[in-house]
């Protein structure tokens, strides 16, 4: 099934516009000699050929391919001249990811910590993404900005997005004040899922169609969950991806979703789900292919809200 990309503006009673705080992330900083071939073993993505001005949306699977977290990923540069990695990921799952990779490290000359009281984290969106100069619609761009960096994001409702970072004692980029509310559903509207608590060990890459959006590279070499993924890939035994939906009922990650064709088993999971400014919950469900295209969708239950198929804001791998 063929999902254009959306191409409506968002409506005119509200503007996505400013800079938002972003609590719900933390950072894992990995520095040392070896930093970028150790998460070149552990991660979906290349971070041996990450090249100063990229990031890298990445995935840490068990060996069953099941996603454990996700990642934005970038290499930063210290005052005392010294590259080391940042990556950026839901706070409620860092604990044990933190803790799980530190189990891998060995021998590695590689030292992972978390940073997250180190700095502070703002999503930017319209006007304020586009002042940072990486591009309107190249995501997975960064730069240095002030003393801190930026990176670029997929949009949301065609509005520009990136991501900032930078020590809690420097000064975001200028912009009009964004609520963090506004800029969670901008994150649903972006169709790309943050792997939280409700979500760890539910989804292969795939699913969340991480490969149709750059957190895949299928030439890397090994790590965890590899194989299955691949598979997946290659073998055509994917029969879930990620939609993008709406429901006048209040969601959240974890929650079930049935269709038409089975009203005793669930067809998907809610991944992601924000309270839209258009009224009711938007949210990014990972399902059945088959379930999503015969309709009937409820969350919940059979008999629950109904839920409406929303267009992606990109185009899966298998259609480009």
């Amino acid at each position: 099934m063929i999902i254009q990309p959306m191409t409506h503006d968002v409506t005119p009673f509200y503007r996505l516009e400013g800079v938002a705080p972003v609590s719900h992330l933390g950072i894992i900083k990995v520095e040392g000699a070896d930093a970028a071939s150790f998460l070149q073993g552990q991660l979906t993505q290349d971070f041996v050929l990450l090249k100063p001005n990229e990031a890298r949306l990445a995935a840490f699977c068990s060996a069953k391919g099941r996603m454990q977290a996700s990642f934005v990923g970038f290499k930063r540069i210290t005052e005392d001249g010294e590259s080391e990695i940042l990556l950026i990921c839901s706070l409620d799952v860092l604990p044990a990811t933190l803790k799980r990779l530190s189990m891998f490290v060995m021998r590695a000359k590689a030292k992972l910590t978390d940073a997250t009281e180190q700095f502070s984290i703002f999503g930017l969106a319209g006007d304020a993404a586009k002042s940072v100069g990486l591009g309107v619609h190249t995501p997975w761009l960064t730069a240095p900005v002030g003393a801190g960096n930026a990176i670029s994001l997929y949009p949301a409702r065609t509005v520009p997005r990136a991501v900032w970072s930078g020590s809690k004692s420097e000064t975001p980029p200028a912009g009009a004040a964004l609520s963090e509310a506004l800029w969670a559903w901008s994150d649903v509207q972006s169709g790309i899922a943050t792997i939280n608590a409700k979500t760890v060990d539910a989804f292969v890459p795939q699913m969340l169609n991480y490969e149709s959006v750059g957190g895949v590279n299928f030439k890397k070499g090994c790590y965890p969950g590899q194989e299955v993924v691949a598979r997946s890939q290659f073998r055509g035994t994917l029969k879930r991806r990620a939609y993008l939906v709406h429901s006048d009922a209040a969601m959240a990650a974890g929650d079930e979703v049935f269709g038409i064709a089975d009203a005793e088993q669930a067809c998907g999971t809610v991944a992601q789900a924000a309270a839209s400014p258009e009224g009711g919950f938007d949210a990014i469900v990972s399902m059945q292919v088959a379930a999503a295209a015969a309709g009937g969708l409820t969350v919940g239950s059979a008999s629950g809200t109904k839920l409406a198929l929303q267009p992606l804001p990109y185009l899966l791998l298998d259609d480009i």
